[in-house]
């Protein structure tokens, strides 16, 4: 359902209210509190894949790509928010990405394609974050008990220990503080990652510097669409409608200050990561750089054991972050579901429900990442199928369908051009994915402890 534009406090002016609108999605922020939103979404833990993205890519493609990624991204995110600037101007604020397709594209896309996706990508980012802290808490466990025998699944529900806590934050606005601590946190993390690959790199006993593309003719090419979805999922966000939506009006112009902000953070973190990452590594970069830090022949830590407990527990804090920002969609869709839009939002009426709801997805999220461990290679799929559409197709889509520029117009033609490129680079990624879990369901084990 689409809004019109709403008043500082939130509610819509002209129309029903409902639920979601008035107690997750409050329009009271600012164009920082914004960039603090964005950056928390964008620039996470996933970051730190990037060096394993360009052992499948070698220097030239990977830098390529990354920078492509990043042009690709914020021209769409832009394009995003001035489709919805522009709706706003004209008495119809849409608060969700399902709102925008809906009214742009028609109903059904809403209900039956944006809507589904866009909570299968958030929810899946819940699972991979909450596996992810896990891994991250048993490395900082292992660096205090070298021959501890807690498993990874205890620390899995630790970590959803304390996302059953956050998670009860009432709406999107109430996380701006812990989003600007997120920012300082991503930056601290990724100069600590930077600094550990310059000195390692620079190490007489360090690791081998070799950067061929290893691998037969098939496990190259899978190889390099693996490493787009990557970057792709790296960039990804899924949720600029929702982050727009926490604006207080007029929302002119407040939304590219955001993107600005946040594309700092991005140049700053995904380069530096990724960049000195690959010339530490090479072609041994894995999927978490964060255990390249362990000598495989030796056994013993590249770096001071202080330094693995300090950088994992940043990574732990921000991914307790990024979890909560993308449970704000699920947040708005339970609070219409369940809660009275004419009662308080701190009335036992809808309180009692929302920590129902809300700790029940929590749970469920946590139990999964327990059992599948091996979640990564399932994410890979969601970001294959979720954020290529939503961040690179469907942007370019509703500005050409809501400005409708001249077919001989250059803009135009940039725009079907990235939608039928990133189109076809999305299927071939799901393929890719698919495949890659194929190879290594003989490997799956429910609740295995890697």
């Amino acid at each position: 359902m689409g809004e019109e534009e709403r008043s500082g406090d939130g509610r819509k002016t002209g129309e029903e209210v409902d639920a979601g609108a008035i107690f997750v999605l409050k329009s009271k922020g600012t164009w920082w509190h914004c960039g603090f939103h964005l950056t928390t979404s964008i620039v996470a833990p996933p970051l730190l894949s990037l060096p394993y993205a360009f052992k499948f890519l070698g220097w030239a493609a990977g830098i390529s790509c990354l920078v492509g990624g990043a042009a690709v991204t914020f021209y769409s995110y832009t394009l995003l928010s001035l489709t919805l600037q522009h709706h706003a101007s004209l008495g119809h604020r849409y608060l969700r990405f399902r709102d925008m397709a809906h009214h742009i594209l028609g109903p059904k896309w809403g209900r039956y394609y944006v809507g589904p996706i866009q909570m299968a990508v958030c929810y899946g980012v819940v699972i991979a974050n909450a596996l992810l802290g896990g891994q991250c808490l048993k490395a900082m466990y292992l660096v205090i008990e070298p021959k501890g025998e807690m498993k990874l699944f205890e620390f899995v529900i630790l970590f959803g220990g304390l996302l059953l806590v956050l998670a009860q934050i009432p709406s999107f606005h109430s996380l701006r503080h812990i989003n600007f601590f997120s920012l300082v946190l991503c930056l601290l993390y990724s100069a600590l990652a930077a600094s550990a690959f310059i000195i390692i790199g620079n190490k007489s006993n360090g690791p081998k510097k070799d950067y061929a593309i290893v691998g037969d003719k098939e496990t190259r090419v899978f190889g390099i669409f693996n490493a787009m979805a990557i970057i792709a999922t790296t960039y990804g966000n899924g949720i600029i409608p929702e982050i727009q939506a926490t604006l207080a009006a007029p929302v002119k112009g407040k939304m590219f200050k955001g993107l600005c902000m946040c594309y700092t953070v991005v140049i700053v973190t995904f380069f530096t990561v990724a960049i000195s990452g690959y010339w530490a590594f090479g072609n041994k970069a894995n999927g978490l750089i964060f255990t390249n830090f362990l000598n495989p022949e030796t056994n013993h830590y590249l770096v001071p054991t202080w330094f693995i407990f300090l950088i994992n527990l940043f990574t732990v804090l921000q991914l307790s972050a990024v979890a909560v920002v993308y449970l704000q969609p699920i947040n708005d869709i339970l609070e219409n579901a369940l809660s009275d839009p004419t009662k308080k939002e701190f009335s036992i009426r809808n309180v009692i429900p929302r920590l129902a709801a809300r700790s029940l997805f929590v749970v469920v999220a946590t139990v999964f990442a327990a059992m599948l461990p091996f979640f990564g290679d399932i994410n890979s799929l969601l970001g294959a199928f979720g954020f290529m559409p939503l961040d690179f197709v469907l942007p370019v889509v509703f500005f050409n369908f809501t400005f409708k520029p001249s077919k001989k117009s250059f803009i135009f033609w940039l725009n079907t051009v990235i939608a039928v490129v990133f189109s076809c680079l999305g299927v071939i990624a799901m393929v890719a994915a698919v495949r890659q879990i194929v190879l290594d369901a003989k490997t799956y084990k429910i609740f295995a402890d890697v």
